[in-house]
């Protein structure tokens, strides 16, 4: 959407304190009058400096002649550009130490390095080039696709990545966005041409849909000025629009019940049994968080206790939650002795009608919550971990949770609240995929 802004707006959305008043972190962000959002931490203490770039187009946003697009896009984005080959792309982060890489989700595509301190503008220059001025060729497109083939042969031979897939085909549609594999089919990757590609980058890759997120030991400002100059090639930023964030708000993406199942040579049977969750932004998220916890988040679990340790049914059992802007699914991953598979299933159901019925006891939210402030903590310890909740709360969040929030809302939550989101959730029609020999 067109708008009149001239000048970057910066605020700061946190600023973080130890018990002697000095600040450990300061979260800043800064608007572009391209829309373009700029997202940093500046944490004390640390010497190295993460980055990322978030772009808010992922396989969900694929027709059916577009399947695998953004896949195949995040590849041909490493092949080179207008001053760099992809070996000089390569080298770049390689001859400092750095860490590289990209992936794909349904809804974002993420683009993201770890350096020292020193060498971040390294990274943003590289990244920013790949993001503005690649080169896309026809020939490496053509060799891009054999690598594409081989990344989803080798899925295809991962009985866990089989039967997800199979999951979200049957829950979604295996002929929707949302039930097709992100990395695209053989047929659709062979039937994908240059132009589309170069289209799919035109089309989605613009300012207003990205946000450049940044932690580690750096210095806002300063940030910003390395990311207008690193984005600005081929105009890139010329243009003016207000940024376009992934709340969802939109048409809810149903959920299908039923069973699917596929044979393969694997010496186990898996299972996903679930069902509809709820969206991301949903305040209930964590009170549902707390419930998985406690169906198969550890080896505490019900799920594991009940499988696992007292009948011996499986080595792996456990729960999810997942979580888009306008759908989510919750369920249970099995695999297990093809002999075992029924009563695997068997116990699960009854696990989970017990829970829907009577909710999880107060010993159980206790450790659920205990659970979830160590991860969360934990998780946050380093400069990658940080600029992937700025990035991802920038995207598609409705808003950035400090620590202290977010820590306070698991706090908050009751076992009321949890029965009654588990008796919601675990009773909607229920979704089966089964993977394993005929």
């Amino acid at each position: 959407m067109p708008h009149d802004r001239t000048e970057p707006v910066t605020t700061t959305l946190s600023e973080t304190a130890d018990d002697d008043g000095l600040v450990t972190s300061t979260v800043r962000r800064t608007v572009l009058p391209s829309g373009l959002r700029v997202v940093t931490e500046q944490m004390a203490g640390v010497r190295s400096a993460s980055i990322g770039v978030w772009v808010g187009v992922g396989s969900a946003d694929e027709d059916e002649t577009l399947h695998g697009c953004s896949h195949f896009l995040e590849h041909v984005l490493f092949k080179g550009t207008g001053s760099r080959t992809a070996l000089d792309i390569s080298v770049a982060l390689d001859a400092v130490g750095g860490e590289f890489n990209a992936f794909t989700a349904k809804e974002y595509t993420c683009f993201h390095a770890r350096v020292l301190d020193q060498d971040l503008p390294l990274a943003v220059d590289v990244l920013g080039d790949m993001i503005t001025d690649p080169l896309i060729t026809p020939e490496d497109v053509e060799a891009e696709r054999d690598v594409i083939l081989d990344e989803i042969a080798m899925h295809d031979d991962d009985p866990e990545d089989v039967v997800h897939n199979l999951f979200a085909a049957q829950a979604f549609g295996a002929d929707t966005p949302w039930g097709r594999p992100i990395a695209g089919t053989e047929d659709s990757i062979a039937a994908l041409t240059r132009d589309q590609v170069a289209a799919f980058h035109r089309d989605h890759y613009r300012p207003a849909t990205i946000v450049v997120a940044l932690a580690g030991n750096l210095e806002h400002d300063r940030v910003v000025g390395m990311v207008e100059e690193s984005f600005a090639r081929n105009g890139f930023l010329d243009r003016v629009e207000a940024p376009v964030s992934r709340l969802g708000g939109g048409t809810l993406v149903p959920v299908h019940g039923g069973t699917a199942q596929a044979t393969r040579p694997f010496e186990q049977v898996n299972l996903v049994l679930g069902m509809e969750g709820i969206g991301r932004n949903d305040p209930r998220r964590f009170a549902l968080s707390i419930l998985n916890t406690a169906l198969g988040g550890g080896t505490s679990s019900r799920l594991f206790q009940e499988v696992r340790e007292h009948r011996g049914l499986a080595y792996s059992v456990y729960s999810f939650a997942a979580h888009h802007a306008d759908t989510g699914l919750v369920g249970v991953s099995v695999g297990c002795l093809p002999a075992k598979a029924e009563e695997v299933l068997q116990v699960v159901r009854e696990q989970l009608a017990l829970v829907a019925r009577d909710g999880i006891t107060a010993e159980e939210l206790a450790r659920g919550k205990g659970q979830l402030r160590g991860g969360l903590v934990l998780g946050l310890e380093d400069s990658g971990s940080r600029m992937s909740r700025l990035g991802k709360s920038e995207l598609v969040h409705d808003t950035l949770l400090t620590m202290d929030e977010v820590l306070q809302h698991i706090e908050d939550v009751t076992v009321e609240e949890v029965r009654a989101v588990a008796a919601e959730v675990l009773t909607r029609p229920e979704v089966l995929a089964v993977v394993g020999p005929a």
